[in-house]
């Protein structure tokens, strides 16, 4: 953790924290290095470029590792045994679990009030053969801290976790659906999954399908400790743990909610538009009168429309603009989980103070995205854009992926907006430039920064080393 007075980084980022063994003592067989080589530990023995070749967003994936290390890996991650001490710390239902069991096809929800209390849990699982699910251990467990956060950094999205504990001869939810890319490992016990065609390709919305409306499955497998389960978002499924199997546990490892190129069209599409009126007069031309009444056929509207969108699809074909995403960037970088390298609270500028003479490099570069945005300052005159530098490195890894919901009920309303911007710097959009040479170089002098002064070059340098961005890697002689 960067602390005030630390030496000079002598390379570009933090290194990640390494861990040989979790806290129990158990080996890990994934790779923290960098983004990548997390993924590519977590899929394997498949390779990335087959996995995205052949079954991202197209067709299920069922890992078989018969590994007793990875079981005991898996099983390190979460586990029946950890609902007592977790119960302790002040748990809600339906905020931080829910009990549930499938009756009939329906999904049954059998939460009580308020506080978990941990020997009715144990009841309800026990007695009544309830599944519990977890939501985002991610809030209390540092491995699955580690390994969400670099997801986030491999996908450029975020990515949620459940845990479900299911007793034997019982199922928690009916078939249904879901929005995410989801990655299923298990961690004790088996599951018994059976996956159907999907009725919603790439789905974007949540959705139960009655069991006689879906078919035959396309695939029945049983998954042991140790396994991986990919399907993409839309899969039908449903799943349930088999006699004479005591429990299973598995975890969820879900991504890419609203992330398609629909998505990006709405996040991008306005201000390209916007800017495209002010240099096409053609898209400044009035409307014809009386179109708002219904009073010009449907086909002379669409072909005028049809003529624009050709031609702003010809603009960005050639590269003409720019297409800036605002919204996306912010939810993303506002919502995702902070390093793992750090603590809450524990930041503060890292190394000597940055001069013209000293070769810089930002630190946390997966965590920092740059957005040009239109300045919200002046409401009377032209608009002007400007640029944000925005960072997770603040944020709140006990909230991640909670909705808004987890917080302290006495903190004020104001805190709690607060908490809702993401956290940064703006600049003039003359230094749009020279942080693009700052993302794009592991180090660069200050002096090399393409701006207009030295003064300039330095005061950038200076404001990102105070956000904690920027480290110097090579000082002054």
């Amino acid at each position: 953790m960067p602390k005030k007075g630390r030496p000079a980084a002598s390379n570009k980022d933090v290194p990640s924290k390494q861990r040989k063994t979790v806290s129990n003592g158990v080996s890990s067989p994934l790779r923290f290095d960098t983004p990548s080589s997390l993924f590519q530990s977590l899929i394997s023995p498949l390779s990335q470029d087959e996995f995205f070749r052949d079954y991202w967003e197209k067709k299920p994936l069922h890992l078989q590792r018969a590994d007793p290390a990875l079981a005991s890996y898996n099983q390190s991650l979460f586990q029946l045994s950890d609902l007592k001490e977790l119960s302790s710390l002040g748990l809600e239902y339906a905020r931080d679990l829910n009990v549930c069991r499938c009756v009939q096809g329906q999904k049954k929800v059998l939460n009580k009030t308020g506080r978990v209390n941990y020997s009715q849990l144990r009841k309800d699982f026990d007695q009544k053969r309830a599944t519990i699910q977890f939501h985002q251990p991610q809030r209390f467990k540092d491995e699955l801290w580690h390994i969400q956060e670099k997801l986030e950094c491999f996908f450029g999205a975020l990515v949620g976790s459940n845990v479900y504990i299911t007793p034997q001869e019982s199922q928690g939810l009916p078939p249904h659906y879901d929005d995410v890319e989801v990655f299923i490992l298990q961690l004790e016990g088996e599951k018994h999954w059976r996956l159907y065609s999907p009725t919603v390709p790439l789905a974007r919305e949540y959705s139960l399908e009655p069991e006689d409306c879906i078919g035959m499955p396309t695939h029945d497998i049983i998954l042991k400790a140790g396994d991986l389960l990919y399907f993409p978002r839309g899969t039908i499924h449903q799943a349930d743990t088999p006699v004479g199997v005591e429990h299973s546990t598995h975890l969820t490892l879900s991504t890419y909610q609203n992330s398609s190129w629909g998505d990006f069209l709405l996040d991008v599409f306005p201000s390209f538009l916007f800017d495209s009126m002010k240099r096409d007069v053609s898209l400044r031309e009035g409307m014809s009168r009386r179109l708002l009444l219904g009073a010009i056929g449907a086909s002379d509207t669409s072909g005028r429309l049809a003529t624009f969108l050709r031609g702003l699809a010809d603009e960005i074909e050639q590269d003409k603009q720019d297409l800036r995403s605002t919204e996306m960037k912010r939810d993303f970088v506002t919502s995702r989980l902070p390093p793992y390298t750090l603590q809450q609270g524990d930041l503060s500028p890292a190394g000597k103070m940055p001069a013209l003479e000293d070769t810089v490099c930002l630190r946390f570069k997966d965590h920092i995205l740059v957005t040009v945005e239109a300045s919200q300052d002046r409401t009377d005159e032209a608009t002007e854009l400007v640029v944000f530098v925005l960072h997770s490195l603040r944020n709140n890894r006990e909230t991640h992926m909670m909705g808004g919901s987890g917080g302290d009920e006495d903190d004020d309303e104001e805190d709690d907006v607060l908490d809702s911007q993401p956290r940064g710097l703006r600049f003039p959009l003359t230094h749009l430039q020279a942080l693009s040479q700052l993302q794009g170089a592991e180090c660069i002098p200050v002096a090399q920064l393409k701006l207009p002064s030295d003064g300039d070059k330095v005061n950038l340098a200076l404001a990102l080393w105070t956000e904690s961005l920027l480290v110097v890697c090579r000082p002054t002689d």
